[in-house]
């Protein structure tokens, strides 16, 4: 029986496990599976566990366990819960993050009366019921089944609806679709880092004649021009995908505490060579003026690429917005649980898999209509790694955007970075749009 840092009881090994061990011990013969793999199910023992967060929580958010969601037990963090009968709002977490990146965010939309949840969601911290192998069954993180946990939990936790729902990151696209597909339940929603782009379209009018669209330029199709760039490179979201990803960022050579520490500092407003602009069109030449953490190095992994940005220890000793006991928290989060599940998304929710895009079709020519707005850092490069993304939320994915907004000394990790900033924009939207 396996098991993994003390935490998750997994099950025995598998005989396609040990097929493929084989397959490796005979220079990669090829031997047929005749049996599919059981699934590892993460189950925790959460009384092993030292309390969420490593005291650094701030006063009023407690950690508890929400069980019978979708499947799932969820964890989550909650403020404002004192008061019965306030409105709720719910704030979903990107990668490689946790419900514990909403810590500075959660206080003052408890003070401006609101039940405020963010959970670990599928894939991530200490939400249990997954299936942390490489090659788990996808469907349960395709982008319905994620909207489904966060309708689950909104259910369980006793709500009909909620104020609002905010995404950051890998969180951006569950909480579109959520509010896309149900907004009784979502009334309103902050994108966050991660424009939406909307539904993808079916073929229109084409029994009148009308031309069958151009198909967007897929991953794979992209990686192999990046390959021609001197140095090759290639995109980074395809390099997530791979079965080594999880495993070269979770045993860095540098140790997985630096691996967090230089990743955030890359992709922040403290590394100055961000400076992203909005790109012509999405061709290798275009895409190649992004940084290494998002177009890589083509001979290297996620934690190769992210130690030459190590920040010197000085950097580190004044760094307010991310302290190394914060750091210390995804450490012990991640190095308990691994990336796979959370780098599923790359794999189904993310690029051109057939079967997400199939799902996602069913809601060709819905918008958002829920009153909406975009926060993100003006040193992110997420806002236009998807050339026209931008252009296509304000234009026609979202049809009540009532708010645009790119923060003064904020990269990607932007209600980090300047919690008050982002505070003051979510209250005021909140006064401004949330239903009762």
């Amino acid at each position: 029986m396996f098991e993994k840092a003390g935490a998750r009881t997994i099950t025995n090994p598998s005989r396609r496990d040990f097929l493929t061990a084989a397959a490796a011990g005979l220079g990669g013969l090829a031997i047929a599976q005749t049996t599919p793999a059981r699934p590892d199910i993460v189950r925790t023992d959460f009384s092993t566990l030292a309390p969420y967060g490593n005291g650094t929580l701030p006063a009023g958010i407690r950690s508890r366990q929400i069980p019978n969601v979708n499947g799932l037990t969820v964890h989550i963090l909650e403020a404002g819960y004192e008061t019965p009968g306030r409105p709720a709002v719910l704030l979903l977490h990107g990668f490689p993050e946790l419900a514990y990146s909403w810590r500075k965010v959660m206080p003052a939309l408890a003070a401006a009366g609101y039940h405020v949840i963010a959970p670990d969601q599928r894939g991530y911290g200490r939400t249990i019921g997954w299936d942390d192998s490489y090659d788990a069954d996808q469907d349960p993180f395709r982008i319905l089944n994620m909207t489904r946990d966060a309708i689950g939990l909104v259910y369980a936790l006793g709500y009909r609806s909620v104020a609002m729902v905010v995404g950051h990151d890998a969180g951006a696209p569950v909480a579109c679709w959520s509010a896309l597909i149900r907004p009784d339940i979502f009334r309103s929603i902050t994108i966050m880092s991660s424009p939406f782009e909307g539904a993808p379209s079916l073929p229109f009018d084409t029994a009148n004649g009308a031309p069958l669209p151009r198909p967007a330029v897929t991953d794979d199709e992209l990686d192999a021009e990046l390959a021609k760039l001197n140095p090759p490179r290639k995109y980074y979201q395809n390099y997530q995908r791979t079965r080594g990803a999880s495993d070269d960022m979770l045993h860095a050579p540098q140790g997985l505490h630096a691996f967090f520490r230089a990743y955030y500092f890359y992709k922040s407003a403290d590394y100055k060579g961000n400076n992203p602009h909005p790109l012509k069109a999405r061709t290798a030449e275009e895409m190649a003026q992004i940084p290494n953490y998002y177009v890589m190095e083509k001979d290297k992994g996620m934690a190769a690429t992210v130690a030459p940005v190590m920040p010197p220890a000085d950097y580190i000793a004044k760094c307010k917005w991310l302290t190394e006991a914060e750091v210390d928290v995804y450490v012990t989060e991640y190095g308990r649980t691994g990336f796979t599940g959370a780098l599923q998304g790359y794999r189904v929710r993310r690029g051109s898999d057939p079967r997400s895009i199939a799902e996602m079709q069913t809601f060709s020519g819905r918008t958002i209509d829920v009153p909406s707005q975009y926060i993100d850092g003006k040193s992110d490069w997420g806002s236009y790694q998807t050339p026209g993304a931008i252009d296509k939320m304000r234009n026609s994915a979202c049809t009540h955007m009532a708010g645009f907004h790119f923060l003064d000394g904020a990269g990607h990790w932007v209600q980090q970075e300047q919690p008050e900033q982002v505070n003051a924009l979510l209250v005021q939207f909140l006064r401004d749009y949330a239903k009762p």
